[in-house]
């Protein structure tokens, strides 16, 4: 968590030069290329119906990524990330019965009404910004609903392919904002970091965790992102966050971290569900 939040953190200083899409493109496309030269997905030799989940798996990741780019050109990154997380959490609590589960529901309402732009309660939230990040809050849920359709494919093999699709989406929109710019030596060699830092680590961070924590341990510790995200923000970008921002970040982590203790009969996780 803290490499990708560092990582996006340092990917907004390329905005100025190649736009959130470029950056997006720079990120996923140079991300695939260090999985793929990693897992060496070639070896896999999936089914028909396989197949087509890895597109979708892979399509609805590489929306996620250009939706959380794009939001982060005007909305702080932990804001962004805790209006993200809302996508997994809804998933997580949509078939919930318990009433100890509806405090969570209520945590996660109170946080998004005191981010998203109404009533004023936001302090002026951009409202393309908080669309762009509910977006991929959606892509986040749906990525982890066809990511357990691919679970039982090799975890490394299922990435490098997802992203490899990802690359696939993302780029055109990068070349239409940033055309050559995006061959630019210096481009390049920072969006390489970048790719290391907020894709190709973490994620091949999280296949190990998986492999060492229970899926209570890793949600707990997951939810822990928009904290670290917004404190990244803070130390790299000087973002602050007003009382009300912290407030409504916190709800979110509580929430998250609730429903995580709360759920006794958990099913195992099989694919990756770091955010973009």
């Amino acid at each position: 968590m803290v490499s990708l939040s560092v990582g996006t953190s340092f990917a907004k200083h390329l905005f100025a030069t190649v736009g959130a899409e470029g950056t997006t493109a720079l990120r996923v496309g140079l991300a695939a290329l260090i999985l793929v030269a990693v897992w060496r997905p070639w070896h896999l030799r999936p089914s028909r119906a396989d197949a087509g989940a890895l597109l979708l798996y892979g399509g609805v990741l590489g929306a996620m990524n250009l939706l959380f780019y794009l939001s982060l050109r005007t909305i702080h990154l932990g804001l962004a990330i805790a209006i993200e997380f809302s996508g997994p959490l809804t998933l997580a609590l949509a078939h919930s019965r318990r009433p100890i589960d509806f405090v969570w529901i209520a945590c996660v309402v109170l946080g998004l009404g005191l981010l998203l732009p109404l009533a004023g309660l936001s302090g002026g939230l951009d409202p393309v910004g908080v669309a762009c990040a509910l977006g991929a809050a959606l892509c986040w849920a749906l990525y982890i609903v066809f990511g357990q359709r691919v679970g039982h494919l090799h975890g490394g093999h299922s990435v490098a392919i997802g992203m490899s699709v990802a690359a696939l989406v993302v780029l055109p929109f990068g070349i239409a904002s940033a055309g050559a710019a995006l061959l630019d030596p210096a481009t390049l060699a920072f969006g390489l970091a970048i790719a290391a830092l907020s894709s190709a680590l973490p994620y091949s961070l999280e296949m190990v965790a998986l492999k060492r924590l229970t899926k209570q341990s890793f949600g707990v510790l997951l939810s822990l992102e928009p904290a670290i995200g917004s404190l990244a923000g803070l130390a790299i970008l000087g973002e602050r966050l007003s009382g009300t921002e912290w407030l409504a970040i916190t709800c979110i982590v509580v929430a998250s971290v609730g429903n995580t203790v709360s759920t006794q009969r958990r099913r195992p996780l099989a694919t990756p569900i770091l955010p973009a």
